[in-house]
Order: C-alpha cells, then structure tokens, then sequence
C-alpha cells in the first residue's frame, strides 16, 4: 500500500524534467501553406511547391483521400489531383 504524504507537507520535487508530450497535443507548424489531407492539417511548409510536392507523394499512393494546401495568408485551399493519363 502506497504511503500518502501528510497534508502541508511539500511536494517532492521530480528527479528529471518531463519530456515534451508528442502526439495529439502538438500544434502543427505555422508555415504560410498547411498541407491537409481529409480536412486534418499535416505539416506546414514555407512554399507552395513544397507543400505540393509532399501533397502529391500522399495523392499517389492513397488517390482516394482529399489532399489540399491551405494558403494560411491568403485564407484558400487549393486542391491536389492526380494528372489525367
């Protein structure tokens, strides 16, 4: 059974930091684009072209998904598709 520490007593301080909590709690990057997939925000990128770039790798291998790049600065949202063959 765990000893419970009387009331008023302090706290005891922790050996080693906390590391960062990863996962669901992390923003996502404030780049200018935010690449989206299924209207949830991926990553960001500092240009246009790169966003595009990473939003056609994830187009080809999964071309069902809705794949855009959100254009923080000017509030659009570009849509990624496939090439017609």
């Amino acid at each position: 059974m765990a000893v419970r520490p009387k009331a008023g007593a302090p706290a005891p301080e922790p050996e080693e930091a906390v590391p960062e909590l990863i996962g669901r709690r992390k923003r996502p990057e404030t780049g200018r684009f935010r690449l989206q997939v299924d209207r949830q925000t991926k990553a960001s990128y500092g240009t246009y072209e790169a966003a595009e770039a990473a939003g056609m790798a994830i187009k080809k291998a999964f071309p069902v998904v809705r794949v855009t790049v959100y254009d923080a600065v000017e509030s659009e949202n570009k849509s990624i598709e496939l090439p017609s063959s």
